[in-house]
């Protein structure tokens, strides 16, 4: 006997109901959402690692919500593994699929370069946390490159001052840019290495360690010196259009940290934060 199959009732959308409160939300969406990704580095091999997204869109005051769901949807659109190329498609197809006017999308994920101990040549892997940020306005897709360089700092004023040694700390400098052309991550670490009294490795014998402790004491530098003489570098490349710079020492004599930061929107040469 054929049963008769059941009407199955509409399911209730409250997300899409009108709210009556007249109050607009800048941001709505998901945090800490992990997916695969692919990074091509400068020589010439893929990255493979897991970025952690954050992804947000506007809401207008006539809607009661966002649909949430949506959100995990356009990550996994984008098959197993999302590219550079990829990433700025998304932005503009998260705003579309979501009706909004802007969109906000970042993605954090751990970036490997292969370093050489600086005398006696010994390969070893340091990791850097770099960050995407994807914005869109109406539409139209922008990407700022976030990159965090850990440094060696000396302090100068505790070798002017000192008979003898002088302190040191490990620092964390946070270069955010915004592009007219590509650029490789590799090329911003560089720009902040080379200005550090030593960079850091992830391996080092006792001849390098020699070597860096020298380098540093032979090349003290305060916060602010590390941000002025990145900037010189940003000021000096075509392809940067805007940028900021964080420098943070953690003081190795003191329980708080040495604080620097400095912007400049090279396109409208002004000096507020255009990031």
């Amino acid at each position: 006997m054929n049963r008769p199959i059941p009407l199955i009732s509409p399911i209730a959308d409250l997300q899409s109901r009108t709210d009556t409160r007249q109050i607009p939300i800048d941001k709505v969406g998901i945090k800490d959402i992990r997916h695969p990704i692919v990074i091509a580095d400068r020589a010439g091999r893929e990255q493979h690692t897991v970025a952690t997204f954050n992804m947000y869109v506007n809401l207008p005051h006539s809607f009661k919500g966002t649909h949430m769901s949506r959100f995990v949807e356009i990550l996994n659109n984008n098959e197993y593994e999302i590219t550079v190329k990829s990433f700025k498609q998304m932005i503009r197809e998260m705003s579309q699929l979501l009706k909004a006017e802007s969109g906000h999308i970042e993605m954090s994920f751990p970036y490997f370069v292969t370093k050489s101990a600086p005398v006696s040549g010994v390969k070893s892997l340091l990791d850097y946390e770099v960050t995407f940020i994807g914005q869109t306005v109406n539409n139209e897709p922008t990407v700022l490159v976030k990159v965090v360089v850990p440094i060696t700092t000396l302090c100068p004023c505790s070798k002017e001052i000192s008979e003898y040694g002088a302190h040191n700390q490990r620092s964390h400098v946070t270069v955010c840019v915004r592009t007219r052309d590509f650029i490789w991550i590799e090329e911003l670490i560089d720009m902040v290495e080379k200005v550090a009294s030593c960079e850091l490795y992830g391996l080092l014998k006792r001849p390098d360690e020699k070597y860096v402790t020298e380098r540093a004491y032979d090349n003290p530098k305060f916060v602010e010196d590390i941000v002025r003489d990145v900037a010189i570098q940003l000021n000096a490349d075509d392809r940067i259009g805007a940028y900021s710079v964080e420098s943070e020492n953690f003081e190795s004599i003191h329980n708080h940290s040495a604080y620097a930061m400095l912007v400049r929107d090279k396109d409208a040469d002004k000096t507020e934060d255009p990031l």
